[in-house]
């Protein structure tokens, strides 16, 4: 096993509820325990903090044994930050002194470089003399999630962060989860039932139900695969990861470079040569056989097709490679009867249609 990776093994059994898992995740990177309600995915994170003490249990985090068969490290032991759905702000406490708290939990001569980072990184230098309910909820749970920081942690663990907040505060506080993502060495393990925040955030996917899990890998992948509810979801989509390549500024367009071929996309704030993330919803992909000619798309690239599968609806969905390789896969939702007419069938080359709108950073 990796010395830079985590080992979680637990199994514990109630008589409403059962969770049975062996799990090797990466040391480095954004993790997404993702699941619906139930499925386990808030127990396993109290398990790995400790905070949920059962006898099958190992937890070996980047080389150090925290739990095993002859030892358990209490939480207060574990060096770990954990972001609860609430902020949980000492209301009587300003911002700063919020902070401090998690310094002074830390011990060690790092914590004041640790929340200076956690400071600027989250945006909150402005905001340190105001008390909790001088701040909106999106403020709060930036707050919170410095507060971890603050205590120079070797794993932060966030339990549903954005769950308690509106879409406008969501929107708000999103930015600067991906600002975390870029700049932390340390493995984040981020519960979450939201596909929009996974397929932004994550590197890495655990799938999870009734204590279980399903699958596990790279974002792009578990999201494109058509055994895997993400795939049958309405909302399925496929993430595609690329760099900057202009922007034309007279028409708000931004191109991309992609493995496989080029996007256009509505323009985004990034700078030339940025690397960049976007979801392509399947059901915004429409195939053709032949190039085809004038058309209002601005994205068409030739594609093949790697595996059809019925679903609801009398609707089928196709799982697609773009370009030579299998590097960027793509997902289309199309009727039952358009692969009839078309006489769709695996390995068969087409060209797919993807609109600029579909496309999100």
């Amino acid at each position: 096993m990796p010395a830079d990776s985590i080992q979680a093994r637990f199994r514990l059994d109630y008589p409403e509820f059962s969770l049975d898992v062996d799990l090797e995740l990466p040391g480095r990177g954004v993790t997404a325990l993702f699941g619906h309600s139930g499925s386990g995915k808030t127990t396993l994170l109290r398990l790995i903090a400790g905070l949920q003490r059962v006898r099958e249990g190992y937890l070996r985090v980047n080389g150090e044994i925290w739990q095993d068969g002859q030892r358990f490290l209490p939480t207060h032991q574990r060096p770990l930050g954990y972001v609860f759905q609430e902020a949980s702000l000492f209301p009587h406490l300003n911002a700063r002194r919020n902070l401090e708290y998690g310094m002074k939990r830390a011990g060690n001569a790092m914590s004041s470089a640790a929340l200076q980072q956690a400071v600027d990184l989250l945006g909150i230098g402005h905001l340190l003399d105001r008390r909790p309910h001088q701040l909106s909820g999106g403020e709060r749970q930036r707050v919170a999630i410095a507060r971890a920081l603050a205590l120079n942690p070797q794993l932060l663990l966030m339990d549903e962060p954005l769950a308690a907040l509106d879409l406008k505060r969501k929107q708000e506080i999103l930015p600067y989860l991906e600002r975390l993502h870029d700049a932390l060495e340390i493995p984040v393990l981020y519960v979450s039932h939201s596909p929009d925040e996974v397929a932004r955030l994550a590197d890495t996917v655990v799938l999870m139900e009734q204590g279980r899990v399903l699958a596990s890998g790279r974002v792009a992948e578990l999201f494109s695969r058509l055994d895997l509810s993400l795939a049958q979801d309405q909302d399925a989509s496929a993430i595609l990861e690329g760099v900057v390549l202009s922007h034309d500024d007279d028409d708000a367009l931004t191109h991309l470079e992609i493995p496989g071929g080029r996007l256009t996309v509505t323009r985004l704030a990034c700078d030339i040569h940025d690397p960049v993330r976007v979801r392509v919803h399947a059901r915004d992909v429409s195939l053709a056989l032949d190039e085809p000619g004038a058309s209002s798309i601005l994205n068409i690239l030739p594609a093949r097709i790697l595996e059809l599968r019925e679903i609801e609806n009398a609707q089928v969905l196709i799982k697609l490679c773009i370009g030579t390789g299998e590097k960027t896969p793509l997902l289309a939702r199309i009727t039952r009867y358009s692969r009839n007419r078309l006489g769709l069938h695996e390995g068969q080359p087409v060209f797919a249609q993807i609109k600029a709108v579909a496309l999100m950073d």
